[in-house]
């Protein structure tokens, strides 16, 4: 049996270019540094990572693409299926995103040359972080609707007989809820 010669498969572009972020990073932690000198007067490379973090008028912005790599990069995280049916789903990528803007001082290119990981597991645990508010706030509603006797909030007096199965299936919901 003779077989036909498979076609390569054609390689997908990323959706993020880790050699052009890795570029871009470096380009932008050169102007911070450039701009940390010319107001201070210091060496940026010389200090700890607190005073790398600090605030000055002089500090320059992240570059669109920088923005843009961020966002694919949470967008695309967002459907694993470990992400995928949060409702809050676009409070997830803004949080990593805003993680990933807070801490782009930290990453460093002479000890690593894949930024795209590192600011992958930032965004993973601005994920967890969020969820994890999403669950305790959760768990404050149900307590709250436990505490203020919920059984006024579902009054079944105006409801119709088509509406009274909804209204039973919600009831049980927020029972097992609390049973939990």
């Amino acid at each position: 049996m003779i077989k036909a010669p498979m076609a390569k498969r054609k390689r997908s572009e990323h959706y993020v270019n880790n050699k052009e972020l890795l570029e871009a990073l470096i380009n932008y932690r050169s102007r911070v540094e450039r701009s940390y000198l010319e107001t201070f007067g210091k060496d940026l490379t010389e200090q700890d990572k607190s005073e790398r973090a600090k605030r000055w008028e002089g500090k320059p912005q992240i570059t669109n693409y920088l923005g843009e790599c961020f966002l694919k990069i949470a967008t695309h995280l967002s459907f694993k299926p470990n992400f995928v049916n949060y409702m809050f789903k676009d409070d997830m990528i803004c949080d990593g995103i805003e993680n990933c803007v807070r801490y782009i001082h930290n990453f460093n290119p002479e000890k690593s040359k894949n930024p795209f990981a590192y600011f992958t597991q930032i965004i993973y645990y601005a994920f967890l972080r969020r969820i994890q508010q999403e669950k305790k706030q959760l768990e404050i509603k149900n307590k709250i609707l436990e505490k203020t006797n919920f059984d006024e909030v579902f009054d079944a007096n105006d409801l119709d007989a088509g509406n009274y199965s909804e209204y039973n299936s919600i009831k049980d919901n927020v029972h097992s809820k609390l049973r939990n």
